[in-house]
């Protein structure tokens, strides 16, 4: 007889590598799409947060759509596994042209970034709501679902370090645009520095190794001259530009880069879209669908409906996950623009979000032993509480408090690492619920939610930011409208995402389904699936 509860290591690593994929997509975007927009391709900040917004209202009905057509389908792969080959290759697409950076009027631009990102978010939420529908038909104990999806989260987490802790020094190593610097030392911390380049480039910055010295225009007599860390400019090919630095020692030619950050980013995503084809390929290939619909159900897109809306677990859920995907999409999408241009090091960004990944990946581990503990819903309001108030204190760091940042930042997110991992283990058991009540179950339904959550929650989440910063006249091409923006910088870092998290809490409290609840109907239903054989 086939057991349909276990499922074994190597297809729980296989369906950990689908998340590894989608967070090299989702958490590539979360991270960079948003300084890539404003310092790369020149759009306002406020005009990318009502594109994040906008591009998002359609995804309600899209997530869902996609959860009644996963219903649907009918193959020898299954209902849910196909839809993840048939999207690996246009999902790694879609996200290259995204940062792709075409030559185009502002117009034109506002155009080609609302294009490419709805793009994106209809062919991830076809990867990724049959991909999260696909661990609850991998087995049909709660238990064994909280196991994979600690594995599914390890993945994700990996994918997500992957392309956060690679992806800048990529942008260094492809954006390099082999300079001629001259430096001719002025005083003990002054020096005149001539920069040229082979070629032109739209979009160059240069700053010093350290990320401490402050740049001048040589030749510019202006009120708008005023020193800053590093200069954003464009490059004429065998154009000199000369740059007064001062506020560092020993300032050589190999103290400085340049870097063409259209082609950097543009390049690194490229290579960051064949891992994510790859990876999606080898999960079609090792996973298996094993929990089938009862026998007896009839295909009824009036009745699932009302059975998804009549779900009370299902619908806190779909508020939770709402809640706590704005709070970590803003704790995302400001880190690079955070170390950018509050503590000036860039690179320095990679370090802090690995180090973020491996809290995650330990979060995502603890999550199973605590659950047994606490209880999900217990736990999940602890950890909403415990890593919002460590954000929070965030606001206390200055700019050359880089241990406290670092530690402040990696335990929080030891606690944001349990969210995702307990929602999408907590939707299996929605789905459960569902087919407890009903007789019915309508799996890919249920799990629109998670991919709704997800990109909806991402759309608010750089709304906000983009508000917040236009509100401060952040303009990423600007070097001193970027200096009077730094506190909306530190706000978005710190207190302004922690205020999400007690929303999230209260809403949890509401959260109906009990451990003994859920021990019930598992034994339950395996029951009833035994009869059906």
């Amino acid at each position: 007889m086939l057991d349909i509860n276990k499922v074994p290591l190597k297809e729980k690593i296989g369906y950990a590598l689908g998340d590894g994929a989608a967070n090299i997509a989702w958490r590539g975007v979360a991270a960079f799409l948003f300084i890539f927009y404003t310092d790369v391709f020149g759009l306002h900040p406020a005009t990318v947060g009502l594109l994040m917004l906008v591009s998002r209202f359609s995804d309600g009905i899209s997530d869902i759509l996609m959860g009644i057509i996963g219903d649907r389908t009918k193959s020898k792969y299954g209902k849910f596994r196909p839809w993840i080959l048939w999207t690996a290759v246009p999902l790694g697409l879609s996200l290259s042209l995204l940062f792709s950076s075409p030559d185009l009027n502002p117009t034109g631009k506002i155009i080609y970034a609302y294009i490419t990102y709805i793009a994106f978010t209809l062919i991830y939420t076809a990867n990724n709501v049959p991909y999260g529908a696909l661990m609850a038909v991998m087995t049909g104990n709660d238990k064994e679902r909280t196991s994979i999806g600690s594995f599914r989260m390890v993945g994700a987490f990996g994918g997500g370090m992957l392309v956060q802790g690679a992806l800048l020094f990529l942008v260094a190593y492809f954006g390099n645009v082999n300079p001629t610097i001259k430096v001719d030392k002025l005083d003990t911390e002054r020096f005149k520095v001539e920069v040229s380049a082979p070629k032109d480039v739209l979009n160059a910055n240069i700053k010093t190794e350290n990320g401490i010295a402050l740049f001048t225009w040589d030749t510019l007599e202006s009120e708008e001259n005023i020193p800053t860390k590093g200069k954003s400019f464009t490059i004429e090919a065998n154009k000199k530009y000369t740059f007064i630095v001062t506020g560092e020692k020993d300032i050589n030619k190999e103290s400085f880069s340049i870097i063409d950050q259209k082609k950097g980013y543009s390049n690194s995503i490229y290579v960051m879209s064949i891992f994510l084809t790859l990876f999606m390929i080898i999960t079609f290939y090792s996973t298996k669908e094993r929990v089938l619909p009862p026998k007896d159900q009839e295909t009824n897109l009036k009745q699932d409906l009302k059975d998804l809306i009549t779900n009370k677990p299902w619908l806190i859920l779909l508020a939770i996950g709402l809640l706590f995907n704005v709070y970590n999409s803003i704790k995302q999408g400001i880190v690079v623009v955070y170390f950018t241009h509050y503590l000036n090091d860039q690179l320095l960004a990679a370090s802090f979000m690995v180090g973020l990944m491996l809290a995650s990946i330990a979060g995502a581990m603890i999550t199973a032993p605590l659950g047994k503990i606490l209880g999900k819903r217990m736990l999940f309001i602890c950890a909403l509480l415990f890593s919002g108030g460590v954000n929070a204190l965030l606001v206390f760091c200055g700019p050359n408090d880089i241990s406290m940042i670092f530690t402040l930042g990696i335990i929080s997110e030891f606690g944001a690492a349990i969210l995702p991992t307990l929602f999408f283990v907590m939707l299996g058991d929605a789905a459960d619920y569902s087919e407890f009540k009903n007789g019915r179950r309508a799996t890919g339904l249920v799990y629109s939610a998670g991919s709704f959550a997800t990109k909806f929650g991402g759309g608010i989440a750089g709304a906000i930011i983009g508000l917040v910063l236009a509100a401060f006249h952040y303009s990423g091409q600007d070097s001193v409208a970027i200096e009077g923006a730094l506190p909306g910088v530190v706000m978005l870092m710190s207190w302004i995402p922690s205020i999400v998290t007690i929303l999230a809490a209260i809403v949890m409290f509401f959260y109906p389904l009990t451990q003994t609840k859920l021990d019930e109907i598992t034994s339950e239903l395996n029951t009833r699936r035994l009869l059906e054989k």
